[in-house]
């Protein structure tokens, strides 16, 4: 399973989310595994690929781009409401220079919890004044758990209980962090409630 316990962490330089300062000073880099990946798989040698259709059929351009959805993903989305341009993959050559001042998406697909993981956490020290962290998914919603192990669609109640033990303590690490520093830089997201969401009341978000 590519995101078994997947952190999402997206940082905003300069507490610019917020509207402290103007659009043109915010810096906006992405950090994760294949919900943020937006491409940098397309430059790697891995069978985690989203460059061939389905993927993409939703996107403007209608064709694969290396995100793992039908369409945008959540850093576009993000990025789109508060007036950002599109960030592109980290490894994209075309996105150099200067260009990477203005943030970059570090996300690759399959990348998991690993011991290098934590390193992230020092993002605070080169100046991100917010970071949103969100913990994992309903793991045992995923549609490989459900057809591979799910008897009658329900979900895989193993995984659903290590989503329920990882999520909180997750919640607990970041209000110690936040503690530690002074001040209320790590924000977390309860993205097993929100999927859940979607799943038992997808009409409301639309046919």
């Amino acid at each position: 399973m590519a995101s078994s316990l997947a952190l999402l962490i997206i940082s905003f330089l300069f507490a610019g989310v917020f509207g402290l300062i103007n659009a043109d000073d915010r810096a906006f880099f992405i950090f994760g595994d294949s919900l943020v990946d937006n491409g940098n798989n397309n430059y790697l040698a891995t069978l985690a690929r989203a460059d061939a259709p389905p993927y993409g059929v939703d996107y403007p351009t209608h064709s694969p781009t290396g995100r793992f959805s039908n369409g945008f993903n959540l850093p576009d989305l993000i990025g789109e409401y508060f007036g950002l341009k599109p960030i592109p993959p980290y490894l994209d050559p075309t996105h150099t220079g200067n260009n990477l001042l203005l943030g970059a998406n570090f996300a690759s697909a399959g990348v998991g919890i690993l011991n290098d993981t934590g390193l992230q956490f020092k993002l605070y020290e080169l100046g991100p004044r917010r970071v949103l962290v969100t913990g994992t998914g309903p793991l045992g919603c995923v549609p490989a758990e459900l057809a591979q192990r799910s008897q009658n669609g329900e979900c895989v109640a193993e995984l659903q209980r290590a989503a329920a033990l990882f999520n909180p303590r997750l919640t607990q690490m970041l209000l110690e962090l936040n503690r530690k520093i002074g001040n209320n830089v790590f924000i977390a997201t309860n993205a097993n409630d929100i999927h859940m969401d979607f799943i038992s009341n997808p009409k409301a978000y639309g046919n």
